[in-house]
């Protein structure tokens, strides 16, 4: 069993998703950000950057925090969506590293701007607008000629999809960037990929475009 601390956020999101794609037995402990709950000292035992996700693994008493770091232990754990050697396993950690460094902070910057501080920052606004786009693009010329970002489906597009769900946020029309609109929708339509959006709370639908 493995407790995962989490609130409904594209950070999140990432993990409830591994967690329904490699079928490991979970219990959800919603931590509302909105309250403050990150700041709670039995929260900060677990992770101490006072950020969701974090997991604590029942099974080998292994606590961790930051999206990335879980999505590839729970990728080693159970042999699943990262390959064990070679190329196509540097393939993925390529992938999700450029998601950890581009598409989370960026976006989440232009939500923070755009989104909740409208009018506040028109600087702001247009750099992190102008990247949002520039990332767009990026993922539209990878997505040319395969499927999923390293190839095969894998913890790479499970820590990009939920940041995608923001493209209305992010001011993006998805018609612009029609190999991403393909991939998103393809990952959308995943059982476990519907099941893992809706935790700790359900909330709205998937965002389509």
């Amino acid at each position: 069993m493995i407790d995962l601390y989490t609130w409904s956020t594209p950070n999140g999101r990432k993990v409830s998703i591994m967690l329904e794609e490699v079928s490991l037995p979970y219990r959800a402990v919603p931590i509302n950000i909105t309250a403050d709950e990150q700041f709670d000292p039995g929260f900060l035992a677990i992770a101490p950057n006072n950020k969701i996700p974090a997991v604590f693994d029942q099974d080998t008493g292994v606590r961790m925090m930051e999206s990335g770091a879980i999505l590839f232990y729970l990728a080693e754990k159970t042999g699943r969506l990262l390959p064990a050697t070679g190329a196509a396993r540097y393939t993925v950690m390529e992938w999700l590293m450029w998601q950890m460094g581009g598409p989370g902070p960026m976006l989440g910057q232009l939500h923070h701007f755009a989104r909740f501080n409208p009018g506040k920052a028109p600087y702001a606004e247009e750099r992190f607008g102008r990247e949002a786009h520039r990332l767009y693009g990026v993922m539209d010329r990878r997505l040319a000629d395969r499927a999923y970002l390293a190839g095969d489906y894998s913890i790479a597009d499970i820590a990009t999809w939920p940041w995608i769900t923001h493209f209305a946020w992010q001011g993006v029309d998805l018609a612009d960037y029609p190999n991403v609109k393909r991939w998103y929708e393809a990952v959308a339509a995943r059982p476990a990929v519907q099941r893992g959006y809706h935790v700790p709370i359900r909330g709205d639908d998937v965002p389509m475009p």
